[in-house]
Parts: structure tokens; sequence; C-alpha cells
């Protein structure tokens, strides 16, 4: 399980992706910062070798933060899945400029329509998902849902740590083990105009969620 590249490589690997533009407001477009992306990642892989040689998907992938240092640790395949063409269109771009070859992408709103010849075709899930402020109330749990359909093993997601009783309450509702991994500074830049400040420390916990009795494809 170890993993085969250093934290502080990876890390550097994601300083050079490139992010979003012109994020959009109704779809919560947030950038993975580099240090905690690679730091979900690191854990990820060295602590569960839940990435190497598995089959990942990103939900909500945006420019592909995740998705390229999932690949870039060994991941057979990374399909990444996001509602907006345009961010898909970073995506694509980052994948060619880092050369990956086991990397895709769809096209889809993983909380309505999600193809249902993806479900339970992920060993892993990995997501930085809407947050559910402004108009999106629970989308996070959406997003949640959708991840645990598709995996057969565990998902690892980033949740505002003000709403962990309901989610940690809500996945044992759904028969499905969670735990707190840490508790993170999720710096927020400021992207919209309504922002004030230069960036935001918003408290979010990073949770690995798996089944209590294993999957099958």
């Amino acid at each position: 399980m170890a993993c085969i590249i250093k934290l502080k490589n990876l890390e550097q690997y994601l300083q050079e992706v490139e992010v979003f533009e012109s994020p959009k407001l109704h779809l919560e477009q947030y950038a993975t910062m580099p240090h905690i992306g690679a730091r979900m990642l690191h854990t990820i892989q060295s602590s569960f070798g839940d990435i190497n040689g598995k089959l990942i998907a990103d939900l909500g992938c945006g420019c592909g933060t995740l998705t390229v240092g999932a690949a870039i640790l060994g991941a057979g395949l990374c399909v990444g899945f996001d509602i907006d063409a345009d961010a898909l269109s970073v995506f694509h771009s980052n994948v060619r400029e880092f050369e990956l070859n086991n990397v895709d992408a769809v096209l889809c709103d993983v909380t309505e329509c999600l193809p249902s010849r993806w479900q339970k075709q992920f060993d892993t899930v990995i997501m930085n998902p809407p947050f559910g402020t402004k108009n999106n109330h629970g989308v996070d749990m959406k997003f949640l849902q959708a991840a645990l359909d598709l995996a057969t093993t565990s998902v690892y997601s980033l949740h505002k740590t003000s709403t962990r009783e309901h989610i940690l309450a809500k996945a044992a509702d759904w028969g499905v083990r969670a735990h707190v991994l840490a508790e993170l500074k999720f710096d927020l830049p400021a992207s919209y105009r309504f922002h004030k400040k230069l960036s935001v420390d918003i408290e979010v916990d990073f949770i690995r969620f798996w089944f209590k009795t294993p999957v099958k494809k």
C-alpha cells in the first residue's frame, strides 16, 4: 500500500494543474487546492491502498485535480464525472498536458441522471462535492448517494465539519461505515464578486465511507 510518490512531489505535480478561470456560482465551483488534494490522495493510497491499480471515479471532477493526482499514483483507470462542459474542457487540457492515458471523463449530472451502466463499476470514488450552500441545499448528500451507488469498496469525500453528525447518521441509516480521517481547513479564495475577503477558511472533514460487507461488481 506504500505510496509510489512522496507527498511533497505529488503536491508539486498538482500545483501545475490548470483550474477555473471563470468559476460558476450556481455550481459552487471551487478548485481543490494542491496541498489538500495531495494529502487526500496520499492518505487514500498509503493508508488503504485504494488507488494504485484500482478503478477510480471522481464525482464533480471539475478541472481534474483529484483525477490527475489519482492517475499519477497509478490508478488502473480514473473517470471524472461533471455537469459542466467548460470544466471538462480544462480537464481534458490537463490530461493532455500530463500525458495521461489512464483517464476518461463523462459529461452528466451525477445527482439526477448517472448512467446505470456505471453502477458498482468502480473500486473507489473520490470527490470534493459542492457543500450545499446558497441554492444547493442537500446537494452534498446527493453526491454521496451517487458515489455509494458507483463504489464497490470505498468513498472518500470532503464535507463541512458543521454537518458531521448529520452525515455520519445518514451513513449509518444507509448501512455504510464512516470514519473522519482528518479535520482540514479548506481555504476558499475570493472567486466571486460577493466575496469580501481574499480567502476564507472553512472547516471540513475528510471522510472515508466503506461497506460493511463487500459489494460485488
